[in-house]
């Protein structure tokens, strides 16, 4: 495993279930912290993903990383792009973070580097206002929305215990192969129509 890059804990570790504590900007500022950031930012890039919560590395700690790279887009067709709203994120450190969701909920599949092989489809809040901590321990507020606004949502699930897999459509959960196979090109209405699957309890 190379320097910097963490192991990602998987579905069934006891960490994933836990509601990570708040973090002081005393310990934000601190070197073991800093560092925590930047082993973080190179894990999930290295998945590849777009975002990554401390717990999914083993530590229960409010903390997240986001970034949505140009480059993960480029496999993309506009139409797809465009049903998602989906644009680069620059990488963003989120401590303690807050939401408010607002906007209509639109369903898409979605995937978890903690859940590796599988995506299913959630349905999220077209927008979330956040307020958090930054790198820097400062106060830090912003709009998210979009395909931004959905991977906020799933990243502050993880910070409290929860899972894509708590919420997806029952009969949507399909293999990473299976979705590229039969599913990345096709519209969400679509893909629903042909799968008639029905919300979980």
């Amino acid at each position: 495993m190379p320097l910097g890059i963490l192991k990602i804990v998987q579905a069934g570790d006891p960490v994933l279930r836990r509601p990570a504590r708040p973090v002081t900007p005393e310990e934000i500022r601190g070197r073991e912290m800093q560092q925590l950031i930047e082993w973080m930012r190179e894990t999930m890039r290295d998945a590849p993903g777009v975002g990554l919560a401390a717990p999914q590395v083993g530590l229960s700690v409010q903390l997240a990383v986001i970034e949505d790279r140009p480059e993960l887009l480029a496999s993309l067709a506009p139409e797809r792009l465009a049903e998602r709203q989906r644009r680069p994120v620059p990488f963003q450190v989120l401590f303690n973070p807050r939401i408010e969701l607002t906007g209509d909920q639109v369903e898409f599949f979605e995937g978890c580097l903690s859940f590796a092989g599988f995506s299913a489809i959630v349905s999220r809040s077209l927008r979330a206002g956040v307020s958090c901590l930054d790198h820097r321990g400062e106060p830090l507020t912003f709009q998210a929305e979009g395909w931004h606004a959905r991977i906020v949502q799933h990243e502050l699930d993880h910070l409290n215990g929860t899972l894509y897999v708590d919420q997806m459509r029952s009969g949507s959960l399909t293999t990473m192969e299976n979705l590229n196979r039969y599913w990345s090109d096709v519209s969400i209405q679509e893909v629903l129509e042909r799968l008639r699957c029905g919300v979980a309890d």
